[in-house]
């Protein structure tokens, strides 16, 4: 078994850190990336307080929709899921992952105190997932069921305030570029940023006529429907992206079209990933807050199990406006 003179010496402490940090030391000052760590180092190492053995472990799983490879070109369903796991190795709770694209993910996940479906299911595999382990929670999806937990982010909220700070900017043309999701390659998933543009157009009396376009939640698809749009001869002089992916290939397509944001074209996003600081321009955008819906997803699967909790809950989380570089008020 590890000893914390070793887990000191991996993650680069000194033992007395190691000590304070695995004993939840509230009057201990550190960084959260060296408190992560050590956490990180000691799950690794399978280290266990004096007397732990003597407890059950307390299983959570974490079933990805994306696939591994999909996780790492969209850093919003990462960030979930790295939430969960910096919750789960704070509380000494063991871990189970698996992504909906292995072959044998429902062995995977079975005898669970706790299980976390990120991303979006059909029903019938919502179905079987319920029957698999009581205690589940559903993020990044809605589900009809009301005896099912969910926790999602409040895109809809979100678009409506994107626009809205871009009507207030004085754009009228405003053009949406998102993405087309399925639940399991045929069933069709509403987008509530679409519906919410759509509703906010309407609103302010103002035309979708060539402006929208749908594509895959990516930085090439991004480019490709801007391309598309400009190619067209579409007056737009802003972009209302489903997603900084999206945001980052609209900008690349309007700069090769000879244009710049936001002098002539300006681009809002949502997710706030890490590269919107430093995309150029910086990028406006909405913050989704993933990593923050990951660790209210693990502690309410664990505090349902701890307290014996059954009333189900229906939550969304707010995202707010970061104002960067990629937007600007019309001069006319």
């Amino acid at each position: 078994m590890a000893t914390i003179r070793e887990i000191a010496k991996i993650a680069g402490v000194s033992p007395a850190t190691v000590s304070r940090i695995l004993n939840n030391d509230s009057t201990l000052s550190v960084t959260e990336e060296t408190r992560v760590k050590v956490y990180a180092v000691a799950e690794e190492m399978h280290y266990m307080k004096k007397g732990g053995a003597d407890k059950a472990v307390f299983k959570i799983g974490i079933l990805q929709w994306f696939s591994a490879e999909e996780e790492q070109r969209d850093d919003y369903y990462l960030r979930a899921r790295q939430g969960i796991e910096d919750y789960c190795i704070r509380n000494s709770i063991s871990i189970v992952r698996a992504y909906r694209s292995d072959a044998n993910y429902r062995e995977v996940i079975g005898n669970l105190n706790g299980l976390i479906c990120i991303g979006k299911f059909s029903v019938k595999e919502t179905r079987e997932l319920i029957s698999a382990c009581e205690n589940i929670i559903f993020i990044d999806m809605s589900v009809d069921n009301r005896e099912v937990s969910t926790l999602t982010i409040d895109f809809k909220t979100a678009a409506r305030e994107a626009l809205e700070y871009l009507y207030g900017l004085g754009h009228r043309k405003i053009a949406y570029i998102g993405g087309l999701e399925y639940a399991s390659g045929t069933d069709a998933i509403e987008d509530s940023r679409k519906k919410a543009y759509h509703s906010f157009m309407k609103k302010n009396k103002l035309s979708v006529k060539g402006l929208v376009r749908e594509g895959q939640f990516n930085t090439a698809s991004g480019y490709e429907m801007m391309n598309e749009l400009l190619d067209e001869g579409v007056a737009v002089s802003a972009v209302f992206a489903a997603s900084d992916a999206i945001a980052y290939g609209v900008m690349r397509s309007v700069k090769e079209h000879g244009m710049r944001v936001p002098e002539d074209i300006s681009v809002i996003g949502i997710n706030d990933s890490e590269m919107s600081r430093f995309s150029e321009p910086a990028l406006t955008t909405m913050r989704a807050p993933a990593y923050e819906m990951g660790q209210h997803a693990a502690n309410l699967v664990y505090a349902m199990s701890k307290l014996s909790i059954k009333t189900p809950l229906k939550a969304s989380i707010t995202c707010e406006l970061v104002e960067r570089e990629s937007c600007r008020k019309v001069t006319r």
